[in-house]
């Protein structure tokens, strides 16, 4: 299973929780927002339940888990169980995490005969060739062996950020000149993986708008050719996410999932937004597993999606007791 426990993997990067806490909560949003402005006088009623709906909508949580939300808590209301902000924050901290720990799944590395081939895809600027070198890194760590395949062969520049990757990792990087057919690429780097007996291919790929279809076609393309020699590869296909493009993420996942049939989601720059609430809409709408957020450029900043500590981030309160403030 990936993020088994290792000597090098078995705890997180000390303060983890406490800078996704701090850079989440960057912004005028309900990420920051203290519960106790919403009720001064520290009485919960139908007043504050709407300020707190408006609140979870402009942090991009989407109208549909928004209402899930604010309808359990009514009817915690309703029962009397919400008499002061402490409840109010526990019920809303147990109606996140009833939304989001569904998807709050680790990626499995099953052994095999052939390499376990993970397609990386998602559009430009999203941060899918930098979230390669941290996965490498990662897998590098639990003992596994990696190559990397240069599938976006429309930019250099991507293929030479890849190899960059590769070099500083030691890891091998399969690519072709430039305008090569990708699916040739990964495909050849398939075969190699196979070859050498390499436990995980990384297969990178060009930025996909997802409203270009044929560039979405191609994404298919490729995935077609690796079925032929494998049924079951690509055994991941990782949605890349940047979690500042708010609800067009939602849109980009709703498409990338439609044309391929995601299999995991990684959300990243959580550092540059504020609205991380986008992880809910996510998860309420797709269900897809969320493997991992990133909140930084180093590989530590990455790390696998646990919902509780997620939550915990979002409901921050510096003056609580016991809080990670790492």
């Amino acid at each position: 299973m990936f993020g088994r426990k290792t000597e090098a993997t078995a705890d997180r990067k000390p303060g983890f929780l406490g800078r996704l806490r701090e850079r989440l909560n960057r912004g005028n949003s309900w990420l920051s927002y203290d519960l106790a402005n919403l009720a001064p006088d520290g009485k919960i009623d139908e007043e504050v339940l709407e300020d707190l709906e408006a609140e979870l909508v402009m942090a991009d949580v989407g109208v549909g888990a928004t209402e899930k939300i604010i309808s359990v808590l009514r009817k915690s209301l309703a029962r009397k169980e919400l008499k002061d902000i402490g409840s109010l924050r526990r019920g809303l901290h147990r109606t996140l995490c009833e939304i989001l720990a569904p998807v709050a799944l680790p990626l499995e590395v099953s052994p095999q005969s052939g390499p376990f081939v993970i397609l990386m895809v998602g559009v430009n600027g999203a941060g899918k060739t930098t979230t390669i070198g941290k996965l490498a890194k990662r897998f590098q760590d639990e003992g596994r062996t990696v190559m990397l395949a240069a599938g976006d062969t429309f930019r250099a520049a991507a293929v030479e950020q890849l190899q960059a990757w590769g070099e500083r990792n030691k890891v091998a990087v399969i690519a072709q000149q430039a305008g090569a057919d990708p699916a040739a690429v990964i495909f050849d780097a398939y075969e190699a993986a196979r070859s050498r007996n390499i436990d995980v291919l990384l297969a990178d790929t060009a930025g996909r708008l997802q409203n270009q279809q044929g560039l979405m076609d191609e994404l298919a393309k490729i995935k077609r050719v690796l079925m032929r020699h494998d049924e079951a590869a690509p055994h991941e296909i990782m949605l890349v996410l940047d979690a500042s493009q708010g609800q067009n993420a939602l849109v980009q996942a709703e498409k990338f999932n439609q044309a391929l049939g995601i299999t995991g989601i990684t959300v990243t720059k959580l550092d540059g937004s504020a609205k991380g609430g986008i992880v809910l809409a996510i998860a309420d709408k797709l269900g897809v597993p969320i493997r991992f957020i990133g909140i930084g450029e180093s590989a530590a900043d990455m790390q696998p999606f646990d919902a509780d500590e997620f939550v915990d981030a979002l409901l921050s309160n510096d003056e609580e007791p016991g809080k990670d403030s790492a």
